[in-house]
Parts: structure tokens; C-alpha cells; sequence
């Protein structure tokens, strides 16, 4: 059956890298960004349009492809976590997360009893179609499903070392566009009072026995964050870095006209 490579590394105490998935709707994307080294892919529901056969397919992408496929859903309900889930995420990113009570509820519905409440669905595909007794499969994905719940407010701020205390916190990832608004500091990354903010949170969370994680604009943002502990460590969404790319080729290929030789006047 299916593995977590990135929950074993952070179990580890490695450092895992990630890509968002916002845009494009497109498995061989997933697979593009397992090419390239990604630990791991996280399918954005909450602002990106799929539907749930398309999360499917990609998903399916980046298990042939070795690469962990995390699913962000739009909002804690138990029918968006378990359906996520069902069709083959490795783990599910939940937003917003400032309420204890409900946290706890939807850590619960990721995990099989007596750990949880989730309904039994699993499809044989789901499980490379292992002929395991319902008990090893359910006992396997427990083992294999990560939480990583995100930090977006200032309440839950406040509240982190109740939250991180909750049991079956994989990763806590610090949501910077957010918790910056929330500071009233939009868009303002590296201000002071949202840099100390993060950096206690980072503390918090290796008390807490948690992985800190942050998901970061650029490689630059990226590598402040792991210098600070960071070990779950997004840059960027597979839309950013086919545009960045892009016109870094284009500027190259302009760059060319520069350098080259004025084409040789024919003779009348």
C-alpha cells in the first residue's frame, strides 16, 4: 500500500519542499513538479476552481510519480476532508484554523476508528488493490494520512499552544498573506512585528513536538524561513513559476538580438 514519504521524512526530522496547485488543470503539471524534486504538491480547493475528478486524476498523477498529493480544502466539513481523502490525497491542509473545538473534530475525521470517525470508503484503487483485511488498510492510513493545519490569524496566534496541543497536529503552516492582513500589515513580509510573530510561533512549535511550516512567495522568502526552522516549506505555485521561467527565457532570447552581429549588407 501507499506510503507518505513526506510525513516519514518529517518524522525524520528532515525538511520537506513544496508546490502549490492553483490554476491548472492538469496532472501531467503534478507530474512536472515531481520531475523536478518537490517532496510533495498541495491541490488548492479553497482558491483554486477543481472539481473533485479532476483533484482525482491529479492526485493519481503524483502517486505513479512518487510525490506526496495534499489537498487544501475550502472550509472544515467533514464532507470536503473525507471525499478529498477517498479519492487519494496523503493529506489534507486545513484553512483558518483559529477554533480549537472544530480543529479537534476535523483531526478526527481524517483518522479511522478508535483514532477517529472516518466513514470506511476505500476503494481498491486507493490502496493498489491490496488484498488487506479492512483492519490493516485502516490501521495503514492512519499511519499515512498527515494533518497540516494552517495559522492565518492573530487569534490563532493567541490560541497556538492550545491548538498545537490538539492531538494528531502533523504541521502547523503559517499562512503569511493572511496573518499579515490579519496584523495589519498587508502584503508587509518581512516587517518586524510579522517576522517576531512567526519566529514565536516557530518556538511554539517545537515545543509542541509540531512541524512548523510556512508557504512562501519565492525561493528567497523560502530560504529566511528555513534559516529560522521552518521544515515544511512551500514556494510558490506551479502558475508563478511557469510565468517566472518564462520571462527569464524571454529576456534571455532579447538578450541574444544584443549580442549578436549586425547581419552582413549584400553587395550591389
Amino acid at each position: 500500500m501507499r506510503t507518505n514519504r513526506t510525513l516519514e521524512k518529517l518524522r525524520r526530522g528532515e525538511a520537506v519542499f513544496g508546490c502549490a496547485i492553483q490554476w491548472y488543470r492538469s496532472p501531467p503539471v503534478v507530474k512536472t513538479l515531481a520531475a523536478a524534486g518537490f517532496d510533495y504538491v498541495f491541490i488548492d480547493l479553497e482558491h483554486g476552481g477543481f472539481d473533485l475528478e479532476t483533484v482525482q486524476d491529479m492526485v493519481e498523477a503524483a502517486v505513479a510519480a512518487s510525490i506526496t498529493p495534499l489537498v487544501r480544502v475550502g472550509e472544515l466539513l467533514y464532507s470536503l476532508v473525507a471525499r478529498a481523502l477517498d479519492v487519494g490525497a496523503q493529506g489534507i491542509v486545513l484553512p483558518r484554523v483559529d477554533d480549537p473545538g472544530l480543529l479537534r473534530q476535523a483531526l478526527r475525521w481524517m483518522k479511522f476508528p478508535p483514532e477517529g470517525c472516518r466513514g470506511f470508503g476505500v476503494l481498491p484503487p486507493l490502496v493498489d488493490f491490496a488484498a488487506e483485511p479492512m483492519a490493516a488498510i485502516m490501521d495503514h492510513l492512519n499511519r499515512h494520512t498527515m494533518s497540516v493545519v494552517q495559522f492565518e490569524s492573530l487569534t490563532a496566534l493567541e490560541r497556538a499552544e492550545e491548538l498545537l496541543a490538539i492531538e494528531g497536529v502533523d504541521v502547523a503552516m503559517v499562512g503569511p498573506a493572511d496573518l499579515s492582513v490579519s496584523l495589519g500589515l498587508p502584503g508587509q513580509f518581512s516587517h518586524p512585528e510579522l517576522v517576531e510573530a512567526i519566529r514565536r510561533f516557530i518556538r511554539q512549535c517545537e515545543r509542541a513536538g509540531v512541524a512548523p511550516g510556512i508557504h512562501c512567495r519565492d525561493p528567497e522568502q523560502a530560504r529566511f524561513w528555513v534559516e529560522q526552522g521552518m521544515r515544511f516549506v512551500g514556494a510558490g505555485g506551479e502558475h508563478r513559476l511557469l510565468l517566472e521561467r518564462a520571462r527569464e527565457v524571454v529576456t534571455q532570447l532579447h538578450g541574444l538580438l544584443k549580442r549578436a552581429p549586425a547581419p552582413a549588407r549584400s553587395a550591389q
